[in-house]
């Protein structure tokens, strides 16, 4: 009798592992899978977040996570479909839709405070401060910056900071000479001695404080705003807007999160760089970085896209950027303005995320 019982037993056990097995096949079936692209920044903490919890699979999403240098590197991989949403600078996206009419779909932030022009700390630029009076906390002056060599990843939001530095102290990217670095390349040629300035963003900005080289400005000092946004393909978005969308309505609940969890994430904001980005920063400069980062809610997204009473704010800051790849000579003035009366700017995917 009880060898009945035992196998009886077995019976139900091996049946029920063979229904779990099966529902979770089911489950995995059902999940939509998603390649989203990042740089090592702190925005892409959430999605690695979200994928490290489990809370990608909740939402029915399967995310994998591609990492880039910089948004050209990213760009370059779209038409090859290495990618179906990602997440870059404001600088790079003007070159997307001009290039493959992609779509700009929301924005992380406004990262102008983090993106800082650096000197060494016994560097003669430090010495002169206010050159012109309209950008008081900006340091530095024509005649100390000319002809200075300058570490920067081009066609960046880091570019566009130091052209706009540049442009307050009446000079222009060819009075000095740019050497084309990526962020980690950057920091590790600049300690080594080469070059008088370097351009970095978060979290590069914080190694080169911890290193003690100085900011000679920022976004925010030099009137240089810098939306990070994210995009997708023309193709992926119009094929996919339900999935674009699942993905933001994610994204915009880990900001929710992160907003009220704040230095309480740090140790796992720590890991994340150290597992991911391959960056070591000490727990001071994880809490500056977090700090420096007041995210874009969905409710804030809506508010920057609405273009129900004229153009958008999107749209203003991206006019702007627009412009500077053009003084860049980056693209001519029609170029310019085919990119900018396309709509490449769209409300529809976060109108999307707020309906799920």
């Amino acid at each position: 009798m009880k060898a009945k019982r035992l196998r009886l037993t077995l019976i139900v056990g091996v049946l029920g592992l063979i229904l779990a097995l099966g529902a979770g096949a089911a489950l995995a079936a059902d999940l939509i899978k998603m390649k989203i692209s990042h740089q090592p920044e702190f925005e892409s903490f959430l999605t690695w977040q979200a994928i490290q919890e489990g809370i990608d699979k909740k939402a029915g999403l399967e995310l994998e996570m591609s990492y880039f240098d910089s948004g050209m590197v990213q760009v370059e991989a779209l038409p090859a479909k290495q990618w179906d949403v990602g997440a870059l600078g404001a600088v790079p996206m003007v070159m997307a839709a001009l290039r493959y009419q992609s779509y700009m779909i929301g924005m992380t932030h406004d990262d102008a405070f983090n993106v800082n022009i650096m000197v060494r700390p016994d560097s003669p630029i430090m010495k002169v401060k206010g050159a012109n009076p309209k950008y008081p906390n900006m340091y530095g002056s024509a005649d100390l910056v000319k002809g200075k060599t300058i570490l920067v990843t081009t066609v960046s939001a880091g570019h566009y900071v130091l052209s706009t530095w540049l442009k307050r102290l009446g000079l222009k990217d060819s009075d000095v000479k740019l050497l084309n670095m990526e962020q980690g390349q950057a920091v590790a040629a600049f300690e080594a001695g080469k070059g008088d300035i370097v351009a970095l963003w978060a979290p590069f900005t914080m190694s080169g404080l911890a290193k003690g080289w100085k900011k000679v400005s920022n976004g925010e000092d030099c009137a240089a705003t810098v939306p990070l946004v994210f995009i997708t393909s023309k193709e992926y978005g119009e094929k996919y807007p339900d999935r674009v969308a699942r993905y933001l309505k994610m994204y915009f609940d880990q900001v929710d999160r992160q907003k009220k969890e704040l230095h309480a994430q740090a140790a796992q904001y720590q890991k994340f760089l150290k597992d991911w980005a391959g960056i070591e920063l000490n727990k001071e400069m994880i809490d500056m970085d977090i700090d420096l980062h007041p995210m874009y809610d969905l409710k804030r997204n809506l508010e920057v896209f609405d273009a129900s009473k004229g153009k958008s704010q999107a749209y203003v800051w991206m006019d702007d950027l627009s412009t500077f790849f053009t003084d860049n000579k980056r693209f001519t003035a029609q170029e310019r303005e085919k990119v900018m009366s396309t709509p490449f700017i769209t409300d529809k995917f976060l109108k999307l995320a707020a309906g799920m």
